[in-house]
Order: structure tokens, then C-alpha cells, then sequence
């Protein structure tokens, strides 16, 4: 393994931590945190250091705006399912299999409105 792909997996972690970490003081800071696109923009610096392809980016960019809608799936129906008594796990389970569900239907949709994937 080279140097630029392990510091691109410690980078990445820390990252991930340090909002595991902040959401044991404050939830809402951590919930901002995590709301903020910085995988998204990291795999973006990941991809241009690597490539240097603006095409690349900006059309991983209009992918990722189409994403976010059925991302939104998994926040609206996690907390449901655990205030109707699913265990955590199952409400978790549930909550992933219906986004994924979600991305599989806007998928589907952006192919039938003609775009690029």
C-alpha cells in the first residue's frame, strides 16, 4: 500500500471519529457535522489529486445532488421506526433497505429523464 492511499484512508477516519467522538458532547454539533458533504468533498480532492479530471468531479457533483434526495429516506424513517419499538438494529436494517430501495427508484427515474450515470 502506498503513502498518499494510506493517508487518504486516515484522513477519511479521523474525520469520522472526531463526529463520533463531538456526538457524545452534542448531538447537534455532530448532526451538522455529519450533514456537511465532506465525504462527498474529500472524494472530490481524492479524485482531482488523483486525476485532475474536472469532468469527473462536476459530474459526480450532479450525481450526488440527485442522491441526496432518497438519502433523505433513511433520516426521516429511522426515528419512526424506533418510536413504533423497532430495536435499534431493526430500525437501522429497515431504515437501509428502504433508502436503498429510494436510490434504486431515483435511479431508474434519472436513466428515464436521459441522464448520465
Amino acid at each position: 500500500m502506498n503513502y498518499f492511499y494510506f493517508l487518504k484512508i486516515v484522513i477519511t477516519v479521523i474525520f469520522i471519529t472526531a463526529i463520533s467522538e463531538v456526538s457524545k458532547k452534542s448531538s447537534i454539533i455532530a448532526a451538522v457535522m455529519a450533514s456537511l458533504p465532506v465525504i462527498s468533498i474529500i472524494a472530490m480532492m481524492w479524485i482531482y489529486i488523483d486525476t485532475k479530471d474536472i469532468e469527473k468531479i462536476s459530474l459526480l457533483s450532479k450525481q450526488l445532488s440527485w442522491m441526496v434526495l432518497p438519502s433523505l429516506i433513511f433520516f426521516i424513517s429511522l426515528p419512526i421506526f424506533l418510536k413504533h419499538g423497532f430495536s435499534f438494529y431493526s430500525g437501522l436494517t429497515s431504515s437501509m433497505i428502504l433508502t436503498a430501495t429510494g436510490y434504486c427508484a431515483m435511479i431508474l427515474i434519472i436513466k428515464q429523464i436521459g441522464f448520465k450515470i
